[in-house]
């Protein structure tokens, strides 16, 4: 049984892609999508005057969200909190998971900050309750204040919460819910595309020689001899 593969030509690969028709508008919703998804508010400004494509939410409220996200970047909780609170109270009223995580960033922030006697009250006080009504809150709670039992934080087994990544975490969270509540996606679908793309050439080349695109940054087509280099 012969097991060699097809091989298509750039003639024919590029015939095929021709054939292929996209609306101008679509593209253009793509990327006002993603301008707006990850928060670049002028750019997306920019856009839309340039295109003519209207964005999903108000662009002003992208604003309010990057604000949001750059407080939780500086470890400034209360201040994250509060902007949220502006946004949408219902954001962290309908979301207890989201509110602890918040709440665990604020006592992991004391911790950082060596306030010691702060961080013990605060945790007994506002943490331990909710720990009661949710094992998930306990654990987690428990792992947090472990922090406390060590002269240097940062040995602890769990001294990554005090990495600057657990403040990303706990933004990209919060920025996904602030998407939720306004009906939009919390992922641009640009990058899910691209996923797409090099997962269908994936599967492709088990099947076929033919032109690939290689470099995602300039969507050039590479010949299947000059893509196995």
């Amino acid at each position: 049984m012969s097991t060699s593969k097809r091989v298509i030509t750039r003639e024919e690969w590029e015939k095929k892609l021709n054939e292929v028709k996209i609306r101008k508008e679509d593209m253009n919703k793509l990327v006002m999508n993603y301008l707006v998804t990850e928060g670049y508010v002028e750019a997306a400004e920019r856009f839309k005057m340039e295109s003519g494509t209207e964005p999903l939410v108000d662009l002003a409220s992208i604003t309010e969200r990057m604000a949001v996200k750059k407080a939780l970047h500086c470890g400034d909780i209360e201040d994250a909190i509060e902007k949220v609170n502006d946004l949408n109270p219902e954001i962290l009223d309908t979301n207890p998971q989201l509110f602890f995580l918040l709440q665990q960033q604020k006592l992991i922030e004391l911790i950082r900050n060596g306030k010691t006697e702060e961080a013990l009250e605060f945790a007994q006080e506002e943490l331990a309750p909710r720990g009661e009504e949710n094992q998930s809150f306990l654990e987690e709670l428990e792992k947090t204040v472990s922090l406390l039992a060590f002269e240097n934080a940062a040995d602890c087994p769990v001294g990554g919460l005090l990495d600057i990544s657990q403040r990303l975490k706990t933004a990209n969270e919060v920025n996904a819910a602030i998407l939720t509540s306004q009906n939009h996606e919390k992922d641009p679908k640009l990058p899910s595309l691209l996923k797409m793309l090099v997962w269908a050439q994936s599967q492709l080349d088990e099947k076929a020689l033919y032109p690939h695109i290689k470099d995602l940054s300039t969507g050039v087509l590479e010949d299947h001899s000059a893509s196995k280099k």
